[in-house]
């Protein structure tokens, strides 16, 4: 059920990232890239680099590695 008003919701967003921590580093990594000069990868009508990152994972646009903690 997925009664948000934001799009994309962050209960999409945990179910691909696994956890809201794991949301916030994946996209925040994803929006220093694009304010360094990385191409977004999705095509949306914003500027602020978050935003883009947040749709590119929504969307699946790019990969990502999540490790845990004490992991080798």
């Amino acid at each position: 059920m997925n009664n948000s008003m934001i799009n994309p919701s962050i209960v999409d967003l945990v179910k691909k990232a696994g956890d809201r921590y794991s949301v916030v580093v994946i996209t925040s990594k994803r929006a220093r890239q694009i304010i360094s000069g990385s191409k977004p990868l999705v095509d949306i009508d914003a500027n602020k680099p978050l935003t883009i990152a947040i749709n590119e994972l929504d969307q699946d646009k790019f990969q990502y590695d999540t490790e845990k903690e004490g992991s080798k």
